[in-house]
């Protein structure tokens, strides 16, 4: 058994992603979105600013809901040190592609188990260098077409219409969709919340 029942681990996600990670780790568990500000706070470093997200959402919805161990996590793509989020418009995400566009960035998640009972939270960071290939102009437009970098932190996802962008991957690649399971489930067997 991978957990203990849907009520004992709560993941603090909308991301449909994330939910789709924790089942094939065979996690049981259930669903409560955080709804936290995700600014940036200044001089804060990106590895820093995700764990602090993290735990933020953990606590956000351990708050309001019963359950044990509260999962937040949150994902950000750093270019040159600046962090990239969620374009805001089609004419943003063709900026933040074309300047991912033949180059490496880092894609950072920051991780929080929240053990409420004892009162213990876990936080990790975890980075994954990724190389993009160099995009062609209607390579861009196509993929800014379908809807799909909206959303996403960096304008893109690597499990959906940016899958052939992807050149080369150092690290964690479930990091990259938005959750490393290898270091969450580590997490989580430290705490006794699966076996």
């Amino acid at each position: 058994m991978r957990g203990n029942d849907q009520s004992t681990i709560v993941l603090a996600s909308a991301s449909p992603r994330r939910s789709e990670l924790m089942e094939l780790a065979g996690i049981v568990f259930s669903v409560v979105p955080a709804d936290i500000c995700e600014d940036v706070l200044p001089g804060e470093l990106p590895a820093d600013h995700v764990v602090r997200l993290s735990h933020e959402k953990a606590d956000a919805v351990a708050a309001k809901t019963a359950g044990r161990f509260f999962i937040g996590a949150d994902t950000i793509v750093v270019l040159d040190g600046a962090i990239l989020g969620k374009p805001v418009d089609a004419d943003h995400a063709v900026r933040m592609l074309s300047g991912l566009s033949g180059r490496d960035h880092e894609v950072i998640t920051g991780f929080t188990v929240f053990d409420k009972t004892n009162g213990i939270h876990i936080s990790r960071s975890v980075c994954t260098e990724v190389t993009f290939k160099k995009l062609e102009e209607f390579e861009i437009a196509a993929y800014i077409a379908t809807g799909c970098p909206m959303d996403k932190a960096g304008a893109y996802a690597i499990q959906g219409g940016a899958v052939h962008f992807v050149r080369s991957i150092n690290g964690s690649y479930t990091n990259v969709i938005g959750l490393p399971m290898t270091e969450l489930y580590e997490v989580l067997q430290t705490m006794q919340a699966v076996v």
